[in-house]
C-alpha cells in the first residue's frame, strides 16, 4: 500500500520532528494533540526548525515553504478518518498508548496502518487493543528526528509482511534507513543503550568521576559523539526512567533497575534539556 496521508498523534519533540521529515518528503501530514494550543506550539517549533535549516544552507526557502504547506494541525482525531497511516508519538506509558490505539482503531479507515513511535513498549500489546493486529507496527524514530538516520521497524507478533514493507518504504521516502527488529522490550536500541546510561548515572552517584569526566571517557575512549549523561539529557530523563522500568518489568531482570539518582532527578523535575536542567544546565 502506498501511503499518501499520515496523521501524527502528539505534537511534542518526537511528533513534530516526525511531522517535519514526512512533510519534507512531500507527504501530507496532520499533526494532532489534545488541545489546539499544544498543536499550534508544535507547528511553531517546526517553523523555527525549518527556518534554521534555511539559514544554515541545508535547504532553500522554497523547500521549507513547500514542507510547511503540507502540514495541518488540529486538536482531536478528525484527520484519522482519512489517513493511510496513523503514527502515535505520545508519552511513554503503556496505558496511555493502549487507550489511544483503541480510539485510532475505531476512527481510522479499515486499510490504515497504526504505528507507534514507542521506544520500549510492546507492539504486540498495543495491537491487542485493536481489531487489526496485522496492521500494527512500531516505527521508532530517534531524536533529533531531522538529523538521525535510523528508524527501528518493530514487527509485533501478528504484524504482516505488507505492513512492515509499507512502513519501511515510508521511512525510506523520509530519508531514513529502516531496520527491522522483533518485538522484545526495548527492541535493540534501548535494550543496549539504557543500561549504559544507567551505569553512567551510577558512576556519577557513587563519585567515580564527575559528569564531564564520565562523558569525556565515552567520547574519547569509545568514540561516542555524545557522552551518556549528555545523551540522557537530550532524550529526557523521564523517558530514560520510563524505558528502564519497562525493561525491568518485562524482562524480569534487576540489572535494568533505574539508578536511585535518576529517580531523584525525575522527581525533582530535572528532566534534561526540555526542562532546562538535568545532569547539565541549559539556557531556556
Amino acid at each position: 500500500m502506498e501511503i499518501t496521508r499520515v496523521t501524527v498523534v502528539g505534537a511534542g519533540t518526537m511528533g513534530r520532528g516526525i511531522t517535519q521529515v514526512l512533510a519534507q518528503a512531500g507527504i501530507v501530514v496532520t499533526m494532532t494533540d489534545r488541545d489546539d494550543e499544544s498543536a499550534q506550539a508544535g507547528l511553531a517549533a517546526i517553523e523555527a526548525s525549518l527556518s534554521r535549516a534555511v539559514s544554515r544552507g541545508r535547504m532553500d526557502q522554497e523547500e521549507a515553504d513547500l514542507a510547511l504547506s503540507l502540514i495541518e494541525v488540529e486538536a482531536g482525531f478528525n484527520s484519522v478518518r482519512s489517513a493511510d497511516l496513523v503514527l502515535e508519538a505520545v508519552v511513554e506509558q503503556a496505558d496511555v498508548k493502549r487507550g489511544i490505539f483503541r480510539t485510532l482503531d475505531e476512527q481510522a479507515p479499515e486499510h490504515a496502518v497504526l504505528a507507534s513511535n514507542t521506544s520500549s513498549i510492546s507492539i504486540t500489546s498495543l495491537a491487542a487493543a485493536t481489531s487489526r493486529p496485522t496492521q500494527v507496527v512500531g516505527m521508532h524514530f530517534f531524536n533529533p528526528v531531522p538529523v538521525m538516520g535510523l528508524v527501528e521497524v518493530v514487527r509485533g507478533f501478528e504484524t504482516s509482511d505488507g505492513t512492515v514493507e509499507s512502513t519501511s518504504s515510508l521511512a525510506r521516502r523520509a530519508g531514513k534507513t529502516p531496520v527491522e527488529v522483533r518485538d522484545f522490550p526495548g527492541f535493540v536500541s534501548n535494550r543496549v543503550l539504557m543500561p549504559m546510561i544507567n551505569e553512567a548515572i551510577y558512576c556519577l552517584m557513587e563519585g567515580v568521576a564527575t559528569r564531564e569526566s564520565i562523558d569525556e571517557v565515552m567520547n574519547l575512549g569509545m568514540n561516542h559523539p555524545m557522552g551518556p549523561l549528555a545523551l540522557a539529557d537530550l532524550i529526557g530523563l523521564d523517558v530514560c526512567f520510563d524505558i528502564l522500568e519497562v525493561l525491568q518489568r518485562d524482562l524480569g531482570d534487576p540489572k535494568y533497575r533505574p539508578c536511585p539518582l535518576l529517580r531523584q532527578y525525575v522527581a525533582a523535575g530535572w528532566l534534561g534539556r526540555k526542562s532546562g536542567r538535568g545532569f547539565y544546565e541549559y539556557e531556556s
